[in-house]
Parts: structure tokens; sequence; C-alpha cells
């Protein structure tokens, strides 16, 4: 099922169709400011382990999530001033910033070492589905492990959508990935350089 929602405003209403099947436990495909993302929400263990199994990953790969702003990234991760200086700077923005984990963020979602993968994307669709959820919603390329992750959301709905619940079409994306940065520690490293300017770490 595809369901187009305006990329600029999206429309309320649709946006409230799509955080209903998240509550009921559903997994979608949703545009970010790179590609588009598979997700569902963070409190849904059965749709985490859907989502593994969508992806054919492996486990002891862990997932990143979406917050909707800077706010609500403190409750799920140990932000430094330094932490929070720089992602003022940068988001929204097509970064993942690698945190210390609190208490609140489940199991499946932490690395051995107790960190997480923290996004809050430039586009306007998904951060109004998390604000409307009220908690985050995960994300991680709209692919199989190891192809090329999809940017046309009718593509999408035919590889993938028969194990999706929804497909929100948000428009052509291109193929593109965020940069991924651990602002664990005292010194930033940039764990994979994507569309996001990095040159500040370097």
């Amino acid at each position: 099922m595809i369901l187009e929602i305006n990329p600029h405003n999206p429309q309320p209403r649709l946006i409230a169709q799509v955080v209903a099947i998240l509550k009921q436990g559903g997994v979608i495909a949703y545009p970010t400011d790179t590609t588009y993302g598979i997700g569902c929400s963070i409190l849904n263990k059965k749709a985490l382990e859907r989502i593994y199994r969508i992806k054919q990953r492996e486990r002891n790969k862990p997932l990143s999530f979406i917050c909707a702003d800077l706010s609500e990234i403190s409750s799920y991760a140990q932000v430094s001033n330094f932490a929070f200086k720089t992602m003022k700077r940068l988001l929204p923005g097509p970064y993942t910033f690698i945190l210390d984990a609190s208490r609140t963020v489940p199991e499946l979602l932490m690395t051995r070492q107790k960190t997480v993968g923290i996004r809050v994307p430039d586009n306007a669709i998904c951060r109004a589905i998390v604000r409307e959820l009220g908690h985050p919603i995960v994300t991680t390329s709209a692919n199989l492990s190891g192809d090329e992750p999809l940017g046309d959301p009718f593509l999408l709905e035919e590889e993938l959508g028969s194990q999706l619940d929804m497909v929100v079409d948000g428009g052509i994306l291109t193929a593109d990935v965020s940069s991924v940065v651990t602002l664990v520690g005292d010194l930033p490293q940039v764990l994979r350089q994507g569309i996001g300017d990095t040159s500040l770490f370097q």
C-alpha cells in the first residue's frame, strides 16, 4: 500500500494514518533527507524483529532511530555539552550521531558498548510522524543488507511492499546515506562518510 504525502507540507490526517499503523505494530517505509528508510516504533519488539527479517540483517548490527528534535535526543542518550553544540549546529541534517545510550533505549537498538545511533533528518514527513507518534521510530535504509538503497517508492513497493504495512511516498530520492559520526569520548570520529559534510571533524 502506497500513501502519497506532501513532502513540504505533510497533511496531518495522512500523518495520523501512518501513526495509527505504527501504533498497531506496523512496519513502514518512509522518506528521509537521504534515501528511504524502513522503520517502526522503537517500543514494539515484534516490529523490530520483523525489520531484521525483512532486511536479512545480522542481529549484531544495531539499528538507529529518528528523533523529532534535539530535545528528544536527551531522553534516549547521554549528551555532553560538546555533543549538544555539535548536533545543534548540524541538525536537522544527513547525519547519524553515535552517543552513549540511556536506560530507555531497547536492547535491540544498542551496541555491546551501550551506544546508540540517532538521527534528526531534514525531512518534514518523517519528523511529523515522530512528533505525532510521541516517540522515535527506527531507521535503516530501505534495501536488503548489502544491496543499494531504494530511492523510488514504487520500486520499493515492488521489491519489499509485500513485507511492509505501508510505503509512504514522499517523492523520488537519491540512494545516498547519512554520515556517521561518534560523539562518544573526547574526540569525535567519522565512522562513515555520507552526504553530510564532515570537515568539522577533520
